[in-house]
């Protein structure tokens, strides 16, 4: 958890695939009204049923590099020759 200068409190939620990372953050947004979540980006392709914006920002591998090379993620990693990662701006 961290303060952010007064104005709220961050909670990252991290772990592998299917061990209930949604269903922790949906039971939270549920109970705690002024709580919402931001969208992560990745250049993976979107699976069956998935929405831009949503689920994940979708971007190409170029486009996440840029953001990379602009310095405009709160973190990011690449996995399964993947790029996963946190816009700055939707933190802040």
């Amino acid at each position: 958890m961290i303060k952010l200068n007064g104005r709220g409190q961050l909670y990252v939620v991290s772990g592998p695939s299917g061990c209930g990372k949604d269903t922790i953050v949906q039971g939270l947004l549920k109970r705690r009204k002024n709580t919402w979540l931001s969208v992560s980006c990745t250049s993976r392709s979107p699976r069956p049923g998935e929405i831009d914006g949503k689920d994940y920002f979708f971007l190409t591998p170029e486009e996440f590099e840029k953001i990379i090379n602009e310095n405009d993620f709160l973190e990011y990693a690449k996995y399964a020759d993947n790029y996963y990662g946190t816009p700055k701006s939707n933190i802040e």
